[in-house]
């Protein structure tokens, strides 16, 4: 039996929900992780106006059976959480919204968690995100988070190969399957309002950050590719209008020499791509994400959770491998290979609030 108990903050729906799937994957007994998942959080299903919203049956049928075959106990507060018992460790995994996450965290430091799995991008502001890397420095408190792409194996080949190979250019791709409607588009732009720095391309900013030596300090130089990239002005359901990228391709330009480009499609597909190029920008080598042997998992995945959003399935591999490195991290000492900390979080929203205004003036 672990001595890591989870708790889980932000369940949110069955089948559209990170949290959920976090649960899921958590759950599961050939997951390997080494943790229990005893306590879930969930602010908004079980409040009074949450129980009358879409999705609310198909959360009280998960929290029933979670309850009676798991026995995991859930919470609408973070504050109503029992103490850590003697002997254990506690992990808090917060899956909310964005703009909940400053006073989530703090109510997850003052429950005694001794680390904290964070989702992307952390904060809504770089002010509050730093907030919160000071709060758990002062704790003493690991925080993880959840750029599931720096583990990633078609991430990790790029750049091993491009490191290999003197001259080369590495393209990190990330494509989403939202259909390319202005409805479906607007309602995607509402629903990640802080842009898609923020948010879709936040991984990729992450992998920069930390393996390109970016930084708002360093850069030189940044370079939209019009020709590739569209940014449109559209309403969302609440009939609001928002203003964000469909696509986006651009180049980073260290003070160093340092280069990596950066591709984001709302509408492009499902799978991410590390494409290294020579001088002339002639394809070298491509590697993608999901690949051959995760076929397999992926494949499994969809028998045993049929319905579920398509990204979870193609990001399986990567959010277990993710809290698998960091349960293990945490309940036996030690470093969570290649996992982002809080840290590499605050320079890539650095980044991100950097490049969202230059990028949109360049794309005019």
């Amino acid at each position: 039996m672990s001595n890591l108990s989870v708790v889980l903050i932000g369940c949110g729906a069955p089948l559209r929900s990170m949290g959920w799937y976090h649960a899921t994957q958590l759950l599961d007994e050939k997951s390997d992780i080494c943790a229990s998942l005893d306590f879930i959080v969930e602010p908004w299903f079980m409040s009074d106006s949450g129980k009358l919203s879409p999705g609310y049956t198909e959360f009280a049928e998960f929290q029933k059976e979670a309850e009676a075959k798991h026995g995991i106990k859930f919470f609408s507060k973070v504050e109503d959480v029992p103490p850590v018992v003697e002997g254990k460790k506690r992990l808090a995994i917060i899956s909310a919204r964005t703009s909940d996450n400053p006073a989530l965290f703090a109510a997850c430091l003052g429950i005694g968690s001794h680390a904290v799995f964070l989702e992307k991008p952390g904060a809504p502001s770089v002010a509050e995100l730093m907030k919160m890397q000071e709060s758990a420095k002062k704790s003493n408190v690991a925080v993880f988070m959840g750029f599931n792409k720096n583990v990633s194996k078609y991430s990790e080949k790029a750049r091993k190969y491009a490191s290999a190979n003197a001259g080369t250019q590495v393209t990190f791709y990330h494509n989403n399957n939202y259909e390319n409607s202005p409805e479906s588009l607007g309602e995607c732009f509402e629903r990640n309002a802080e842009g898609m720095l923020k948010n879709m391309a936040i991984h990729e900013l992450a992998l920069a950050v930390s393996f390109y030596n970016v930084s708002v300090e360093t850069i030189a130089s940044v370079k939209a590719d019009r020709e590739y990239s569209r940014m449109q002005t559209l309403p969302g359901p609440s009939g609001k209008d928002f203003t964000d990228f469909s696509k986006l391709k651009f180049t980073i330009t260290t003070k160093s020499g340092d280069e990596v480009s950066i591709a984001a499609d709302r509408c492009g597909g499902d799978d991410s791509i590390g494409l290294v190029t020579d001088k002339e920008g002639n394809e070298l080598v491509r590697y993608t994400m999901p690949d051959s042997e995760d076929s397999a998992a992926i494949e499994d995945a969809e028998k045993r959770i049929p319905g579920a959003m398509p990204y979870f399935y193609v990001q399986h591999p990567d959010y277990l491998k993710l809290k698998q490195r960091v349960a293990q991290a945490v309940a036996n000492g030690g470093p969570a290979e290649g996992v982002a900390t809080i840290d590499v979080a605050v320079e890539t929203l650095r980044v991100a609030e950097y490049l969202t205004p230059t990028l949109m003036k360049q794309l005019k």
